[in-house]
């Protein structure tokens, strides 16, 4: 057990995006020649967690979008915020950003539908976002002209955290209510 428990370690921690649980007992598998049960790699998963819970340990092992991979445990978001800083070479533009979270929020959609929504053409930010493995294409609609359709990757979800589309932040929790009067209130 001990050693198919530092085999999955490896797997998670060498594996670029979060790992499932198929994937890996397909690799131990091929690894092996051995068949491996699917609750003895859970048992691993879970031996993996509970020794990375002990304050010594900077990671922690976290289910993330279907998927296993060790992310720094949260008390530590400040200094690894800073290194993201600093290295951040690749920032989205205010365009690119709005296509993004229009493309995040109507998923599947088109880039006319896109455009649509914003007033402007969407090339560039939607050509950026495809480069940086934000979007995707998920297929085509059913309308004239068979246009691309657009969601979101497994990056954006492994970017941001999420499990699903289902756990963004609702619109109401991020648009604050203005006030519409116009001129003075008076009392």
């Amino acid at each position: 057990m001990e050693n198919v428990i530092q085999q999955v370690e490896a797997l998670v921690y060498a594996s670029e995006y979060g790992i499932g649980v198929a994937e890996i007992q397909q690799v131990l598998e091929a690894a092996t020649g051995d068949r491996v049960e699917e609750q003895t790699i859970l048992g691993a998963l879970e031996n993996i967690q509970t020794r990375y819970l002990s304050d010594e340990h900077v990671l922690e092992l976290k289910f993330i979008n279907n998927g296993y991979q060790f992310l720094t445990k949260s008390r530590h978001y400040d200094i690894v915020n800073q290194l993201q800083a600093h290295r951040a070479k690749k920032k989205l533009s205010q365009a690119a950003l709005e296509t993004l979270a229009i493309i995040a929020y109507r998923q599947p959609i088109t880039k006319l539908e896109i455009e649509q929504i914003r007033g402007v053409n969407c090339d560039y930010s939607v050509q950026r976002l495809l480069e940086k493995e934000l979007i995707k294409i998920i297929g085509k609609a059913d309308t004239l002209g068979k246009p691309l359709l657009y969601g979101t990757s497994d990056l954006f979800m492994d970017h941001f955290g999420i499990a699903s589309t289902a756990d963004l932040p609702k619109l109401k929790e991020i648009v604050q209510e203005e006030d519409n009067t116009i001129g003075e209130i008076s009392e």
